[in-house]
């Protein structure tokens, strides 16, 4: 069998750590992501299902444990070297769109694959096809503030994948959104994922959505255990 696409093994996090006030948000996690896999990640608020999302993706460091893309082990990793797997091997969607409103939304798209050392025009090429994918290439050269919710939120799924990652991370991605919005944009999302391959690993505290993924685990003290 091969190797995980991404795999976390004896995982802790402690905040504050042998000062007053320290939290153990992370207890040994161990959790396995299989190629093409959508898995859902569920915990209240406060739970450490971000501190968990943002170890995974190399954004934060581990007080223990171990962190694998394709079977590589990234825990020794230097600042540079994780800096350019996560570019190239990583995508995050976080639940406010976070996209740079002086760009456009082709622009905000295209901007991971400039910093990647993709040609401009090349970049622009498959930003315009990755927006064309999620019905916002009508919009592609509009700023932020003229697309609407749904609309910012599909500029971030497609500047998440515009690398092309491994794996795709996601912090609430619809919880921005109302109900009937986040149904949509979660289908988008779906499709993207099951179009392309990657692997996804999607925290939520919606229950319906997490449903319609192929499995879940919940975050529990510390610990990540089958929904």
């Amino acid at each position: 069998m091969s190797d995980p696409v991404l795999g976390l093994s004896g995982i802790d996090k402690t905040y504050n750590k042998g000062r007053p006030g320290e939290v153990q948000v992370l207890a040994g996690v161990d959790l396995a992501l299989e190629k093409g896999e959508m898995v859902a990640l569920v915990a209240p608020s406060g739970a450490g299902k971000s501190t968990l999302l943002h170890i995974a993706g190399l954004l934060d460091v581990a007080d223990a444990g171990r962190v694998e893309i394709g079977g590589a082990d990234m825990s020794g990793l230097g600042d540079r070297r994780r800096t350019r797997v996560r570019r190239a091997e990583v995508g995050f969607i976080y639940q406010f769109h976070h996209l740079l409103p002086e760009f456009t939304a082709l622009e905000n798209v295209a901007l991971p694959q400039r910093a990647n050392g993709v040609a401009r025009l090349a970049a622009e090429d498959r930003a315009m096809h990755l927006l064309e994918q999620v019905g916002v290439g009508p919009r592609a050269g509009h700023r932020p503030s003229a697309l609407s919710g749904g609309e910012q939120q599909r500029v971030a799924f497609c500047r998440a994948l515009a690398n092309s990652p491994r794996v795709l991370l996601a912090d609430e991605p619809t919880g921005n959104l109302d109900p009937e919005t986040a149904d949509q944009v979660f289908e988008t999302l779906t499709g993207l994922v099951r179009d392309t391959g990657l692997s996804a690993l999607i925290a939520t505290h919606n229950l319906g959505l997490a449903a319609r993924m192929d499995r879940t685990l919940k975050l529990d003290q510390g610990r990540v255990v089958a929904g």
